[in-house]
């Protein structure tokens, strides 16, 4: 277009920090048999996106199969103005045998990869309930928990695994065969109904994450650990737990990164509640004590995910200069800013190293910037140390003598 000879014309420009666009870390994904699901709704290895308190689309699932009890179980433990939970379903075929439907499960698994291109979401919290604790030898590895993280890092999501429920050893046996800051492992199964029927807990502890993300915005930067579940009747089986002594089988079974869900005491001080049953789960199966507790490490994903939904922006858009770089480094800053304020991170540095970025470097359009952030540990032990205090002695020397003047 020409320019005006005698007149004025208005540029545009636009080099602003971009606000932060946040991630979804709270759409589940279950990996379901469902014999009598409505077919044409949930067809076999195909995600389709529900919302759980859609009456319609949960009737259309059936109420068999390992689908079962699970959608009430995540219902139950959602209140307030956030009452539902968007899950993505994968439902698989039946197998012959339970061999025959893991490998089922594995295949409609793997179709949860494709949820986010076909559905516009990326389920980041997912269960496969029924089929995670079998195992053929005590040293095997299940085949859907070994399957998972390969799945998980694509869709940089976390994963429920409930392990065999019947005793501490049959748990450290399943515990060895894993290795994923992925998997977040539970001991525990439920039962619910009257009368009652024992069920996979997957769904009420899916539920209970997503409620604690709904109660902090949607971050994924705490855990579930010490919270009611609700919608239930009993565990499948008692276990010994008391928060001063280590040698119970609940303790032994955290000190394994188990999760645990035990019945309240009435009268019994060394309890999680007088009442009702209480979840109790922290870690991840991962190897690196850096990244223990699930909350931090689902943090982390949470700011991966932000950065590259905000500064996808800059990409060919801006050349690279100073002003861009400057522009990038102010997003990242006041994002990760907005995070410290609520307390989800501790503290964070954003910068880069020359040494990184050298002249060929930039040639070729390439920049390499660092960011430093903290994920607070969750508070799993508190000591304290009781001492007897001598000078209120002496005070109460000084007011005696007060008296008798």
């Amino acid at each position: 277009m020409a320019q005006p000879t005698f007149g004025m014309t208005i540029t545009p420009r636009d080099n602003e920090p971009r606000p932060a666009i946040a991630a979804d870390l709270s759409t589940i994904g279950l990996v379901v048999t469902a014999p009598s699901a409505d077919t044409s709704v949930f067809p076999v290895n195909t995600p389709v996106l529900i919302n759980s308190a859609d009456d319609t689309a949960v009737a259309a699932l059936g109420s068999d199969g390992t689908i079962a009890h699970q959608i009430d179980l995540i219902n139950a433990q959602l209140t307030g103005f956030t009452a539902s939970a968007r899950i993505v379903i994968s439902r698989a075929d039946v197998g012959v045998d339970d061999a025959a439907t893991m490998t089922n499960l594995i295949e409609a698994l793997q179709a949860l990869e494709d949820a986010e291109s076909m559905l516009g979401v990326a389920p980041r919290l997912i269960g496969v309930p029924g089929f995670t604790h079998q195992q053929e030898t005590p040293t095997s590895a299940n085949a859907v928990v070994a399957a998972l993280p390969g799945t998980l890092e694509k869709l940089i999501g976390h994963a429920v695994v409930t392990g065999p429920h019947n005793s501490l050893q049959g748990y450290t046996d399943w515990r060895e065969t894993m290795s994923s800051k992925r998997l977040i492992p539970i001991e525990t199964w439920v039962k619910v109904g009257n009368p009652a029927v024992e069920v996979d807990s997957v769904g009420a502890v899916l539920g209970m994450i997503v409620a604690v993300d709904n109660e902090n915005r949607g971050r994924p930067f705490h855990s579930a650990a010490n919270r009611p579940m609700q919608g239930i009747t009993n565990v499948n089986r008692p276990i010994p737990f008391s928060t001063t002594d280590g040698n119970t089988e609940g303790q032994q079974i955290l000190a394994l990164n188990g999760g645990i869900i035990v019945k309240g005491e009435a009268g019994s001080v060394t309890s999680l509640g007088t009442g009702g049953f209480t979840l109790v789960s922290t870690d991840t199966a991962g190897e690196d004590d850096l990244w223990r507790f699930y909350n931090q490490t689902r943090g982390r994903d949470f700011i991966h995910l932000m950065f590259l939904r905000t500064l996808r922006f800059y990409l060919g858009r801006f050349n690279l200069t100073g002003q861009t770089i400057e522009s990038i480094v102010n997003t990242m800053k006041i994002a990760l800013r907005d995070l410290q304020a609520d307390q989800d991170i501790l503290g964070f540095k954003v910068g880069f190293d020359r040494e990184q970025n050298q002249p060929e470097n930039l040639r070729q359009g390439h920049f390499t910037l660092q960011f430093h952030a903290e994920e607070p540990p969750v508070l799993r032990r508190l000591d304290i140390e009781s001492y007897r205090y001598r000078p209120a002695l002496d005070q109460l020397l000084d007011s005696i003598q007060a008296l008798a003047i």
